[in-house]
């Protein structure tokens, strides 16, 4: 099945751009996914082609209209989940991700200006995703991030299958260090461990890495992941013992 992804915006020639190169670029070649990014303008219904009016009750910009919004919707007829790009929408998560990423493809809807009519989002059961707490000057950028998120987990797009396992986020936990060659470079050396063919030692080793890295550089993580761990089968939370 074809990860099919559908792109709603005034900007259609926005798409594929980055994901037209590397490995995203070559699943495309290769039909891993589709794209078909749809002009938002086409749906207008007056010569001058509108898609916005003033924000009633005043105020400055223009508002995306409902009406030319749900026409461009309705003619989406795949049945992938429905997304916006808002600043107010859930934090996209790895999980949210890998979710998307096993499912048909998706929908995204991309604001411009001061955003959508809200009546929009009731009318037509929008999920709203964020990509973060910072102001772009439309939803395209983040609709590219969550496009990359999904197509890089489809199946064969990256080399080795569990090639992503270990990577930031995935088991809730930043990634732990790397090195290559050369051994030694500007004084400074690949920790011994990494040198020492014991597997045992090194899985341990990035564990650790893993954990410390997370705990002084994304608090909000960890607290999150031993919070996880603490968990216990049935659901019910345990209390941590001191050691």
């Amino acid at each position: 099945m074809t990860f099919a992804a559908t792109i709603l915006t005034l900007y259609p020639e926005m798409f594929p751009g980055p994901l037209g190169a590397s490995l995203a670029g070559r699943a495309l070649a290769e039909g891993k996914w589709s794209l078909d990014a749809r002009n938002i303008r086409d749906f207008a219904t007056d010569k001058h082609r509108t898609v916005d009016d003033t924000p009633a009750g005043g105020g400055a910009g223009m508002v995306l209209r409902a009406d030319v919004l749900a026409a461009a919707i309705d003619s989406v007829a795949t049945g992938a989940p429905l997304l916006a790009m808002t600043p107010r929408g859930a934090p996209l998560t790895q999980a949210r991700i890998r979710a998307l990423a096993s499912g048909p493809g998706v929908t995204i809807l991309c604001g411009r200006f001061e955003g959508f009519d809200e009546r929009i989002f009731e009318a037509r059961g929008i999920e709203e995703v964020s990509i973060g707490d910072y102001i772009l000057s439309g939803g395209e950028m983040g609709a590219l991030v969550l496009l990359d998120a999904c197509i890089r987990l489809l199946p064969g797009v990256m080399g080795a299958p569990s090639s992503g396992d270990d990577e930031s986020f995935e088991s809730g936990l930043l990634e732990y260090p790397h090195y290559t060659r050369p051994y030694e470079w500007e004084g400074r050396t690949i920790p011994e461990v990494l040198r020492s063919g014991d597997h045992a030692r090194i899985a341990a080793w990035r564990k650790l890495m893993a954990e410390t890295e997370t705990r002084l550089r994304r608090p909000d993580l960890w607290e999150r992941h031993e919070g996880a761990r603490v968990q216990s089968p049935s659901g019910a939370r345990r209390e941590k013992k001191d050691a």
